[in-house]
């Protein structure tokens, strides 16, 4: 019984050294990456003091990357989507199921052992030709047993290994994936929290209009109990004054919707939740582009494509190998015995070893078929690989030149702003003197206050697209974090 327990472990050591892997070795297929991004500003240009080009130590210790816009409030509230946000929670727990499909995986390099004991008491008849002595007897008769069967598929080919190490890949893609889930809803958050205090900025300008616009209209009474303005200049003032309030009173639904947002992005009921009114103040900082190649490694999702692509070059090897003979050593030993006070001594002991090849002769056609999947699957897993990396490019350059342009126009806004309040100055000046309309007045009020809006909108549009740039770069992240296929082959 021992020599053959011992006989399989030492088959269990030898054959994964002695074994080869069939099928192609992986290589990291090449992407289509340019050599630097479009839509960085020019050199000698006013936007280029804002963007440089990555150095090696800055995407370092960049995991906790909301912190650049210095807000304790966002830093809060980012720090809950890892622990409460449950799409993040629910590709964690996707994580961890991969990971023990890697053992599972793993248990079938080793042998599979199983017991049945058994004890088993039979009668037989004494009209069934049991002649003893002349006589015609029945007998009764028990039997214990206690057998212990052992069996080991050999890996000859490499198929089990590849499947472990398939199993490994697999769980690096959902590493991948996860980190990719919490960057995704760490974006998502920013963005409308961000959005959320635009709006409060558009609310505050609204506000301080409405008060504005309550002393225009008292002007156009006081001037009209004089005798000197129409009943028309006061409906048109009192006009102005009701829209800007309608105005004022709509944004109240967009900022709840976006606070509604944040609160189950953070994993809380709505009604949990509640942000101060806070306009925004900063603007968007400076952030180190890097180069398109930097994306293979910065960003999870093109991590996860890329482990996907090894994923399915096991699946080659794996459908290659099954062209090859299968062994299969089998061993039983154990001890029987028709009495139960010598059941376990040693003249008792039964035992039986030996291999197994098994080889398919015709399945018409079923193996090649297989095999041809398997490559045909490779190949498009390659196609989508190099697409992420496309619109991975795709998502920089745009947010790039969202920054660029965004910049230019607030420049070009806050002059159409100084514009603007300088000609309703002069209106009312000439409103007061008796020489304008009050009718230059409104036209001059509604110019500016579109513009006002404008700006604080361009400065919104910039600061959600500088989160979308983070975002585009992999948000600090680097694919050095993800867990070593071999670690996760021996358990980690």
């Amino acid at each position: 019984m021992i020599s053959v327990l011992r006989l399989l472990a030492l088959a269990t050591l030898l054959f994964p050294t002695v074994a080869c892997m069939v099928g192609p070795k992986y290589q990291r297929p090449s992407a289509p990456v340019p050599p630097a991004f479009k839509e960085l500003p020019p050199p000698n240009t006013p936007q280029a003091s804002t963007w440089k080009q990555a150095q090696p130590n800055d995407a370092a210790d960049r995991g906790k990357w909301w912190e650049v816009y210095n807000d304790p409030q966002l830093n809060a509230l980012e720090g809950q989507v890892n622990v409460s946000n449950q799409n993040v929670l629910a590709a964690e727990a996707q994580f961890r199921a991969a990971r023990d499909s890697v053992r599972i995986a793993r248990s079938s390099l080793f042998p599979t052992a199983s017991a049945s004991p058994s004890f088993s008491r039979a009668w037989s008849s004494s009209t069934l030709f049991n002649f003893h002595a002349g006589n015609l007897t029945g007998g009764g008769r028990s039997t214990y047993d206690l057998p212990v069967d052992v069996s080991y598929q050999a890996d000859v080919w490499g198929s089990i290994r590849r499947i472990v190490l398939g199993s490994a890949e697999s769980a690096q893609v959902s590493a991948a994936q996860l980190a990719n889930a919490r960057l995704s809803f760490q974006a998502a958050l920013a963005q409308d929290y961000f959005e959320l205090h635009g709006l409060d900025g558009e609310q505050a300008l609204l506000e301080t209009t409405l008060k504005s616009y309550t002393d225009y209209l008292q002007l156009t009474k006081d001037r009209f109990a004089s005798g000197v303005a129409s009943g028309a200049d006061v409906a048109q003032a009192d006009a102005q004054l009701k829209t800007t309030q309608a105005q004022l009173v709509d944004l109240g639904v967009a900022r709840a919707q976006f606070e509604h947002a944040i609160a189950i992005l953070v994993g809380k009921p709505p009604s949990q939740l509640a942000i101060a009114p806070t306009p925004i103040k900063a603007l968007p900082p400076s952030v180190p582009a890097g180069v398109p190649s930097d994306l293979l490694e910065r960003r999870p999702d093109i991590a996860a494509a890329e482990r996907q692509m090894a994923v399915a070059n096991e699946q080659i090897g794996i459908a290659k190998a099954a062209f090859f003979p299968t062994l299969m050593l089998t061993g039983s030993a154990g001890l029987e015995s028709g009495s139960l006070s010598e059941w376990f001594t040693w003249p008792s002991r039964i035992w039986s070893v030996g291999p197994q090849v098994a080889e398919t002769l015709f399945d018409a056609g079923r193996r090649r078929a297989q095999s041809d999947f398997a490559r045909a699957s490779f190949d498009a897993s390659i196609a989508s690989y190099r697409q992420t990396v496309l619109t991975g490019i795709q998502q920089v350059e745009d947010n790039l030149a969202a920054l660029r342009v965004l910049e230019e126009e607030a420049r070009a806004e806050d002059e159409a702003v100084q514009a603007a309040q300088q000609s309703l100055d002069i209106s009312t000046y000439q409103y007061k003197a008796g020489v304008a309309s009050y009718l230059q007045v409104i036209t001059a009020q509604a110019v500016a206050l579109q513009d006002q809006v404008a700006a604080v909108n361009i400065l919104t549009r910039r600061m959600v697209a500088s989160v979308l740039l983070i975002e585009a770069l992999g948000g600090g992240w680097n694919a050095s974090t993800l867990p070593a296929a071999q670690d996760l082959m021996h358990g980690m």
